[in-house]
């Protein structure tokens, strides 16, 4: 399972979430509704994810940051490092 790496401890995030309008209430809300299985990303990991402070979280899973980007309809590249190729996982 791949883990992510928010950007800027989060800030491009919030300022994303400010650009859009949106809460983090109503963005859980709007990862639902891009999420296939409907389930989308619960509030408490919304707020960890684009929270700040000790409560926050540096790192998620790769589907709960393409679900967070898509319902922000933002690249996912600007708001999580990408994860680098690892020689374990390239085909030979």
């Amino acid at each position: 399972m791949t883990d992510l790496v928010r950007k800027g401890e989060g800030k491009p995030l919030r300022d994303a979430m400010k650009r859009h309008g949106v809460t983090q209430a109503e963005l859980a809300a709007r990862t639902r509704a891009v999420d296939v299985r409907g389930q989308g990303v619960s509030v408490a990991t919304v707020i960890k994810v684009t929270g700040s402070g000790r409560t926050a979280a540096e790192k998620c899973r790769l589907r709960t940051a393409w679900l967070i980007a898509t319902a922000l309809d933002e690249p996912l590249q600007r708001h999580f490092d990408m994860p680098s190729v690892s020689t374990e996982t390239v085909e030979r």
